[in-house]
């Protein structure tokens, strides 16, 4: 359940799913691309499996989870604030890297079939033509 081999995959799968939305928005050529969405998402696993795993009982996995959609909120509100012209850029790329986030805890916890799921939304919400959303 909680083996040093099964640690390590569920760090591999977050970087993958992370990956594939981080390639299209680094293919839409936004700020936020491959290696930002890659990290986010090895970094929300890695809390979450640290705070599973790491420290017993002592822990709240919760909590650790809560800390980390705050403070990748922060970091989107970052995004959010590059302004050009006027115009306020960069929610869509501040939402995914939200939802990145959300993906990498869902991995950390070992819910993969979720996390595949979400990702795929994602990417499906993504490519979406304009017109539609």
């Amino acid at each position: 359940m909680g083996t040093g081999a099964e640690m390590v995959l569920r760090l591999l799968l977050a970087a993958v799913l992370g990956a594939a939305i981080g390639y299209q928005r680094e293919r839409a050529g936004k700020q936020a691309g491959l290696r930002t969405h890659i990290l986010i998402s090895v970094g929300a696993a890695l809390f979450t499996l640290v705070s599973i795993f790491g420290f017993g009982d002592m822990s709240d996995p919760a909590r650790i989870a809560a800390g980390v959609v705050v403070g990748v909120g922060f970091l989107g509100a970052g995004v959010i604030l590059h302004r050009e012209g006027g115009i306020v850029a960069g929610l869509t790329t501040a939402a995914t890297i939200w939802t990145v986030a959300g993906i990498g805890l869902a991995v950390g916890a070992g819910l993969y079939l979720v996390s595949a799921v979400a990702t795929a939304l994602v990417l499906g919400v993504l490519v979406m033509p304009r017109w539609l959303g």
